[in-house]
């Protein structure tokens, strides 16, 4: 690496940053290589480099003219590359739990379906044989009571008046099970 002073790169008592930059551009990378690349997208090296000599420019006038160059671009790509390293982190992992805390969310979702399609064909199981045709036809079948009535011969107001009964033994299963009336 270039051990020039930081006087060596000034013309007419200002810093020369087109040599600078130059000179130093692949060793502000192969720092940002060595600390962070895997974790970095293009963009976010490019960033780096190009920040690190505008935060160099904005410091120029507190730079020693008597000492090496090299260890203030070290230092000032360094903090750049923790500080872009902790918002990709953050970004990736607020990302990552948002979709762990939608997908348990919809797990939660299916697994309390499943306990209350279970609770219903249950009950449903431990009802005559009557009631569990008409509550097929009616719920699997999609049929219409007028339907259910012609191929049972039951008139339209006893298949009501049974799914009725069928669905309040349902509803209170379901409560027992811990599950509300408005579920």
């Amino acid at each position: 690496m270039n051990k020039k002073k930081i006087g060596e790169y000034l013309r007419n008592n200002e810093l020369n940053l087109e040599i600078v930059i130059d000179e130093y551009s692949g060793y502000v990378y192969k720092i940002i290589e060595n600390m962070a690349i895997q974790y970095l997208s293009k963009e976010d090296v490019e960033e780096i480099i190009s920040d690190t000599f505008v935060v160099l420019w904005k410091n120029r006038k507190k730079l020693d003219k008597t000492k090496e160059l090299s260890p203030y671009i070290a230092g000032i790509t360094r903090n750049l590359v923790r500080e872009k390293s902790r918002v990709v982190n953050i970004h990736s992992d607020i990302s990552d739990y948002e979709n762990i805390i939608q997908d348990f969310f919809k797990l939660d979702m299916i697994c309390e379906q499943r306990e209350k399609v279970s609770i219903i064909d249950k009950t449903v199981k431990k009802m005559k044989e009557s009631d569990i045709e008409i509550f097929e036809l009616y719920y699997y079948s999609s049929m219409k009571y007028s339907e259910i009535s012609d191929i049972l011969n039951i008139s339209q107001f006893s298949i009501k008046s049974k799914l009725f009964k069928i669905r309040k033994k349902i509803r209170k299963e379901l409560l027992k099970g811990g599950y509300s009336d408005e579920e």
